[in-house]
């Protein structure tokens, strides 16, 4: 790496040599038990109290946000990584990819007429291969519809209509993002999915994760999971925000430096002045990558700004929990953010990171915004922002998925902050983009041949997803750059990889 992002990377210290990290205090945590909106919520104290061992007398340690989650949801007092423990699990996730198999092995193991552990905790969110003619993709929607009906799912956002995505009220769209909004993702909880960006919702202060067919099968008919406790590894971002960095700097900022396997069955946990100055988008675009690093799980200690995307999103009662003062991390990483740059993850790995000006030789030949990573609200707002500061057209084809019909309806109503009360998508037109497509994870996984921006030519493609090996966005000879929506917009203005502060000043 240039010697300007290694003179930016953080140091590696000892856990017992880290500074106060302004976790929550005591008394600073009675200030949020007051209710609103008739919601249950209680804080768990940062500082638990110490217990004796039964067997050796000794002093256990604290524990981490993440042994804390599972140890209630194991009813256990105390849990140390490595343990093995069963947990219960407070909501589970399919789509319609892996939905129809996970189901199908419930019925093998449990019986043609058994019945789920509980409707109201199952989420069934058709998202991967909705767009399409492909009819194989169309008859997995179809097995899941059979599914829900059998089981009374209450949760089961369904799509009949394809012509147009509107003509269907239940329907959301990307998985990930759809959980947050529609009031699904909540502090302390044990959330998981049939998919590996699961960890997307440990911005809300859970233990989020991704898990297989198999496991899901059994966890549809228990409610139970077996789970080893993972080691934490805590990064710690203080410093200001540069106006022309994102979330999505940040994170490929630390898989850069750690690598694709450096957080392996780890949890990544997530702290700092500046992590606290994020919006719950922005969190949710830094826990959704953990897994690019091998990571178990990702999580950020839940506050004000949690509390009230989630109280303005769901009744149901939670309970926060934060990293006792002593707990044991597996390793410190610290970050200070004011001094970090624009990077791109250039093909093919998520950790093959440079520097967004290094590679302002690479010609592109379009760009794609959108996913569970790059397809929220903020996303397009920042993406529409730099448009409008540029004032230029895209000179390659410009492709705009939004994640979800309520960020796509977003896309179309709000007003881009600075933009004389544009829209994105008036902006998007005047700039020669594409028209915003219809909501769904669409060519991010690549995905059936007719899959909108697909794909399929060996081209060159900027791109606000999350992985960028051969093959991932359907044609193997293709070559993904990760970026941030500023960063993918600033390309798209050029026809080269660009530094987004050649537009934002």
């Amino acid at each position: 790496m240039a010697s300007s992002v290694i003179s930016s990377s953080p140091f590696l210290c000892k856990s017992s040599q880290a500074k106060d990290l302004g976790f929550p205090k005591p008394s600073q945590i009675s200030v949020h038990r007051c209710q609103k909106r008739s919601i249950s919520r209680k804080i768990v104290s940062v500082m638990a109290p110490q217990r004796s061992s039964s067997s050796t007398g000794s002093v256990k340690t604290g524990m981490t946000m993440t042994e804390k989650i599972l140890a209630k949801a194991a009813e256990k007092s105390q849990v140390v990584p490595g343990d093995n423990i069963w947990v219960n699990v407070d909501v589970l996730m399919t789509h319609d990819v892996c939905g129809p198999g996970a189901f199908g092995i419930f019925k093998r193991e449990f019986g043609e007429k058994a019945k789920v552990w509980d409707p109201e905790k199952i989420v069934v969110i058709p998202d991967h291969y909705i767009f399409t003619t492909d009819q194989r993709a169309n008859r997995n929607v179809d097995i899941m519809r059979e599914h829900c009906r059998e089981q009374n799912i209450k949760y089961f956002y369904d799509i009949t209509d394809l012509g147009d995505f509107r003509a269907n009220p239940d329907y959301k769209g990307v998985c990930h993002v759809a959980l947050a909004q529609e009031g699904h993702c909540r502090p302390g909880e044990v959330l998981l999915g049939t998919d590996s960006h699961t960890c997307t919702a440990g911005a809300f202060g859970q233990f989020a994760t991704g898990i297989g067919n198999t496991d899901a099968g059994f966890v549809l008919g228990t409610g139970k999971i077996l789970l080893k406790v993972p080691p934490t590894m805590r990064f710690i971002l203080d410093g200001e925000m540069p106006s022309y960095l994102q979330a999505k700097d940040l994170i490929l900022q630390i898989i850069g430096e750690i690598s694709v396997a450096g957080a392996t069955y780890k949890t990544m946990e997530f702290s700092g002045t500046t992590i606290e100055s994020l919006t719950m988008e922005e969190r949710m675009t830094l826990c959704n990558m953990v897994v690019e690093a091998g990571g178990k799980n990702g999580v950020i200690p839940p506050d004000a700004t949690t509390f009230n995307y989630v109280e303005n999103r769901t009744s149901v009662p939670f309970e926060a929990v934060y990293s006792d003062g002593n707990a044991s991390f597996a390793a410190d990483y610290r970050f200070d953010v004011s001094k970090l740059e624009p990077v791109v993850a250039k093909p093919h790995s998520p950790d093959n990171r440079a520097l967004a000006r290094e590679c302002k030789d690479v010609k592109i030949d379009r760009v794609y915004i959108g996913s569970c990573t790059g397809g929220k609200t903020e996303d397009f707002m920042a993406a529409a922002k730099l448009l409008h500061a540029a004032g230029k057209q895209v000179k390659v084809p410009t492709f705009l998925v939004p994640a979800t019909q309520k960020v796509w309806m977003d896309v179309y109503a709000l007003p881009v902050p600075g933009a004389d009360g544009k829209t994105c998508a008036q902006i998007f037109e005047e700039a020669g983009c594409d028209t915003p497509t219809s909501p769904s994870c669409g060519a991010c996984l690549g995905g059936p041949a007719d899959t909108y921006a697909r794909l399929n030519e060996p081209q060159v493609c900027v791109s606000t997803t999350n992985r960028n090996f051969p093959g991932r966005m359907g044609h193997k000879e293709g070559q993904i750059y990760l970026a941030s929506p500023y960063t993918a917009a600033a390309s798209a203005l050029t026809g080269h990889v660009t530094d987004p502060r050649e537009f934002l000043q």
